[in-house]
């Protein structure tokens, strides 16, 4: 890692990260495939000035899938590290809010 601002590569909202930012105060970020718990910490804090209570890291599988047109070949879709984030009860992020 040379920055912080590498560790961080973008969010991921879906409806399950949705629930878990409004319900849960927690926030899911897709990271470095190089990137550690303490990194991503302080990414997050130094870049949106919040508090981070904890940070859970999961490496997520590439899926296979098929061509529709040629059943033979198989398609990987790459794989990738994300990073759910929990803070404090009184931070959020704003570009989480309204989506």
């Amino acid at each position: 890692m040379s920055t912080i601002y590498d560790v961080l590569r973008r969010p991921l909202v879906t409806e399950k990260s949705n629930y878990l930012a409004g319900k849960l105060h927690q926030y899911v970020f897709e990271v470095a495939e190089d990137a550690t718990r303490t990194l991503v910490k302080d990414a997050v804090e130094t870049l949106f000035n919040v508090t981070v209570l904890r940070v859970n890291v999961i490496n997520v599988p590439g899926k296979r899938g098929r061509r529709a047109r040629s059943r033979r070949m198989v398609i990987t879709r790459p794989t990738y590290k994300k990073a759910i984030v929990t803070l404090a009860p009184e931070d959020t992020l704003q570009f989480f809010e309204g989506v």
